[in-house]
């Protein structure tokens, strides 16, 4: 079948799906009923399937025209923004663009940058979604994703840039170390009360140390489990005990004195940092803008 073929009636289907009605459908696409009823017959008979459940006062989609209608609604974005960069010149970023990126690290990191690209290029409509669970990128129509740690870069489809790897460190309190003292040593700090990162599953992210041999993990002494990295942050800031946190997540604290650092010579590196984006089927100005901006600033350590 001809591309041009697989687009016939796919307007007045969207239309009746947005508006509930082919009537009114065809008073937004200047149509006669017959012709949009016609023309969502035809489409249905083409692709084997229904798309409504027709009755006498209303039009509702059924579970296969919903997931169809979710695809058409996608493909004629893009075309729209197709359209709209050609009639541009190709000079300035315009359309929609999704970015997706770690809860934390995207309020925290991402979002000024974006904020600012945003406002240097108001063409763009930007969807921004905070996900910590691995995703789908291309199915869930994601233009780039920051992503930390290794997951998803080599996935087929998908191209990525490394720009950057975590820093990590122990941190405290100045009035945890006044009580305590200020640790010496891996053994000393040991002993203290710690805050470690939990997960739902009710696992417990070790502490990473720098050892002879390479990096050493140990248990973490748990005075409380937390399972957001900024709730640790809180808990090390009030007192209950030290942690090993990533610098960008600290790097306000440390500065004001909210924090000092533990054990500066147990730095170690954390996660890698990547950019990752469907390498076909995107509009490449938009992408290519959003790429240089995070490549030149969402660097961390």
């Amino acid at each position: 079948m001809l591309p041009s073929e697989r687009l016939k009636g796919i307007d007045a289907f969207v239309a009746a799906a947005d508006l509930g009605s082919f009537t009114a459908a065809a008073k937004r696409l200047n149509f006669t009923v017959s012709a949009i009823s016609k023309s969502v017959a035809r489409l249905e008979e083409r692709l084997n399937c229904r798309l409504f459940e027709r009755t006498t006062r209303s039009l509702r989609l059924t579970d296969t025209g919903a997931a169809f209608y979710t695809t058409c609604v996608r493909v004629l974005g893009d075309l729209a923004d197709a359209e709209t960069v050609l009639a541009a010149h190709g000079s300035e970023p315009v359309g929609r663009i999704k970015v997706d990126m770690p809860v934390t690290f995207g309020r925290r990191r991402v979002m000024p940058i974006l904020l600012r690209f945003l406002e240097a290029h108001p063409g763009l409509r930007p969807h921004l979604t905070f996900t910590d669970r691995k995703i789908d990128i291309i199915e869930e129509g994601v233009d780039v994703a920051v992503r930390i740690g290794a997951s998803q870069i080599l996935a087929d489809g998908l191209a990525s840039r490394h720009i950057g790897t975590e820093r990590i460190i122990f941190c405290a309190a100045p009035a945890f170390v006044d009580r305590h003292g200020m640790p010496t040593d891996i053994e000393r700090l040991m002993l203290l009360p710690g805050i470690p990162y939990g997960r739902s599953d009710g696992s417990i992210s070790p502490w990473k140390f720098a050892g002879p041999g390479g990096t050493e993990l140990r248990a973490a002494p748990a005075r409380m489990v937390l399972g957001s990295a900024e709730a640790q942050v809180e808990a090390v800031k009030a007192g209950f005990g030290a942690a090993q946190l990533a610098t960008w997540l600290v790097t306000d604290e440390l500065q004001s004195g909210q924090l000092v650092q533990v054990l500066p010579d147990q730095a170690t590196e954390g996660l890698p940092l990547h950019l990752v984006w469907p390498k076909l089927g995107q509009l490449s100005l938009k992408i290519d803008a959003a790429l240089a901006v995070l490549s030149n600033e969402l660097r961390i350590d």
